[in-house]
């Protein structure tokens, strides 16, 4: 008897979005939220005396192709990210486009390959709540494992709710971004 061997769907873009003229600093920092579903997400450690705590976690900001620009976040209370942040919910989400593959063979801290800084406040969602519904629809389409998670294991909805935007894509520094430009911009 033959045996089947189960393979992972690959999940095709209906809208692939392309990457943006990296002088738009709005369009820049939606594609590079929207295309990345992991980076490090760093809170206050509270194990360490208040040093940062930086800690790689998935996060979808919409469903495939239509972020909305707000990371939430599926995590677990026995993990010392959500603990930090329900004590002291300052929080960063630092991505960078080189995993994404569009960089070519520049080293990832080349400054035309985009790298973003999200800064905020890491806060838990109200349980049942139409916002709860929301993060979990748009993660669990992203990241289809999570819905199988143990439920012993306390996993939670957070979301970054954005206070700071530090974004590098091409020489010359910074690119100057409000909160209110970023959330403006639709992809």
């Amino acid at each position: 008897m033959e045996k089947k061997v189960s393979r992972p769907i690959k999940r095709v873009s209906r809208n692939p979005v392309s990457k943006p003229d990296p002088g738009n600093a709005p369009a820049s920092a939606r594609w590079l939220v929207s295309q990345n579903s992991w980076g490090s997400l760093s809170t206050v450690s509270l194990e360490l005396a208040g040093a940062p705590f930086g800690n790689v976690v998935s996060y979808s900001d919409g469903l495939p192709d239509e972020g909305q620009g707000i990371p939430y976040f599926y995590l677990t209370t026995l993990d010392p990210t959500a603990k930090n942040a329900l004590k002291d919910p300052r929080a960063s989400l630092t991505l960078s486009e080189y995993i994404l593959g569009t960089c070519g063979k520049k080293d990832p801290m080349n400054p035309s390959c985009g790298k973003i800084t999200l800064t905020g406040k890491l806060k838990l969602l109200e349980s049942k709540s139409k916002e709860e519904e929301f993060a979990q629809k748009v993660l669990f389409a992203k990241h289809p494992e999570m819905s199988g998670w143990p439920p012993s294991h306390n996993f939670r909805f957070f979301k970054l709710e954005i206070e700071d935007i530090f974004l590098i894509n091409a020489f010359g520094g910074p690119k100057p971004l409000t909160v209110e430009e970023y959330l403006r911009y639709k992809l």
